[in-house]
């Protein structure tokens, strides 16, 4: 706020007191001084909530807007993020998509591949045990088994029990589509289905629209 601006709010005796060189005026002075920081943060304020405009240090903050505070889950509040900044305010930015397919294998692919920067995340459900789900891990992403473990326990739905296996370097890629089925970025949108848009800078792609809608836990 200006020195003239906090002036005017004054009553009369006091304006007449506060001219050039007086006490008054001089702490007028220092009023306008004292707001122009919080008035610099005021103007620019969206910018702390935007993932990709926010200062590093708070995007962390930010993944408890949007049920991702998971990722982080350091012990200590001065502990090292577990991936990369950039990734952080990927899984930020994509917030709102990740929570309506919690509960999905698309949304936790998705979250797994938001987080590690790596594809090939296979996700298995053995016929001899029922909501049980495997989760293969590919060998780019083999150093990180503690930070996909937590994603895969929060984004799996709650009667589902979980292991996650790590595949060996020498691993064969994932299996292929089974016939008549297309990779996600290639799928055409079905008559009426709306197709998911990526958000901020990370690609990601729709779930295959001709398969049958998955609910969320």
């Amino acid at each position: 706020m200006r020195r003239a601006a906090i002036e005017r709010l004054l009553p009369a005796a006091y304006q007449r007191a506060a001219g050039p060189g007086s006490v008054l005026g001089a702490l007028l002075e220092v009023m306008e001084a004292l707001h122009a920081p919080d008035e610099a943060v005021l103007a620019d304020v969206d910018a702390l909530f935007g993932p990709y405009r926010t200062p590093d240090g708070f995007v962390a903050y930010l993944t408890r807007w949007v049920a991702m505070d998971h990722v982080v889950a350091a012990p200590r509040a001065d502990a090292p993020l577990p991936l990369p900044v950039g990734r952080l305010r990927d899984l930020v930015a994509h917030g709102a998509l990740l929570a309506r397919w919690r509960g999905t294998p698309y949304g936790m692919r998705t979250a797994l591949e938001l987080a590690t920067g790596v594809t090939g995340f296979a996700l298995d459900e053995p016929p001899d045990r029922p909501f049980h789900l495997v989760v293969r891990v590919p060998p780019a992403a083999a150093d990180r088994l503690a930070l996909v473990t937590r994603i895969v326990e929060a984004e799996k739905p709650a009667a589902v029990t979980v292991e996650v296996l790590a595949a060996p370097a020498d691993a064969a890629p994932p299996r292929p589509e089974p016939p008549g089925r297309e990779p996600p970025e290639a799928a055409e949108p079905a008559a009426g289905v709306a197709t998911v848009r990526a958000v901020g800078r990370a690609h990601v792609p729709a779930p295959l629209p001709h398969d049958p809608p998955e609910e969320p836990s």
